[in-house]
């Protein structure tokens, strides 16, 4: 039976996540919401003790200060999972301190003393589908995927920010179209994006950064689909002209 997140549900964050978190520089843009969701579903962020060890020894002093000022904010394990034969097979492959670090996460959930582990490195993820706990081993992403399929009521969706423009009031110069220009031709997709200047698009940004882009055609009965096989009738479609999203 397929496992739900509810209040209280346990989840372990490895290192990497915990140093994103609190760098200075902002590396995983979803951290932010990972942290939003954790909050708002209630649930237990876990920091197992050899996480505080590597960050006691990471070389910017700005993470470990701000680190150490908010750790009231986590539930450091007091206990640690005594490693069972399951995990000490996994473990044999261990070849540097991170691989055992990872091993000792992998065991918190193996034993069930977590009920979910967070984490961006690969390496654990492996570990966790040799052990038959990927189910509940996430990366970012993962887990914002489940967290919103399963609490749809709590989306807010207008932060998607989602508006419909006209093409000549989105700037043709944005890195975003780089690839179209690759792909088309640098002067052949300026043309074609100009002479669309008063048609609308809907487009989203992300502060200044524009992340998505799509435009819908309106295909009527005189529309040539001599090149379509099999052979389309004519009659009036909606098309996917452009689209493209990071």
């Amino acid at each position: 039976m397929a496992w739900k997140l509810v209040e209280t549900t346990r989840v372990l964050l490895d290192t990497n996540i915990l140093i994103h978190r609190e760098a200075a520089t902002v590396v995983l843009r979803d951290i932010g919401r990972l942290f939003f969701w954790l909050d708002k579903l209630r649930c237990d962020k876990c920091v197992h003790p050899v996480s505080l060890e590597e960050i006691g020894k990471h070389q910017d002093p700005r993470v470990r200060s701000t680190f150490e000022a908010k750790l009231q904010s986590y539930q450091v394990l007091k206990t640690i999972a005594p490693i069972c034969d399951a995990v000490q097979k996994v473990a044999e492959t261990d070849k540097t301190e991170n691989d055992r670090n990872d091993t000792l996460l992998a065991s918190e959930l193996y034993a069930n003393r977590v009920d979910v582990l967070i984490s961006e490195d690969r390496g654990l993820h492996k570990k966790a589908l040799a052990l038959g706990i990927a189910d509940r081993t996430f990366t970012i992403d993962a887990f914002l995927e489940k967290a919103m399929a399963e609490n749809p009521e709590l989306v807010d969706y207008k932060v998607l920010a989602v508006r419909k423009f006209a093409f000549g009031h989105v700037d043709i110069h944005s890195e975003f179209f780089d690839s179209f220009r690759e792909d088309y031709g640098g002067d052949a997709f300026d043309t074609w994006f100009n002479r669309k200047a008063d048609e609308p698009a809907y487009v989203c940004y992300e502060g200044e950064d524009l992340v998505a882009f799509l435009y819908l055609k309106v295909e009527g009965l005189a529309e040539n689909y001599g090149d379509i096989e099999p052979r389309f009738n004519p009659k009036r479609r909606l098309k996917i002209g452009t689209f493209k999203s990071n």
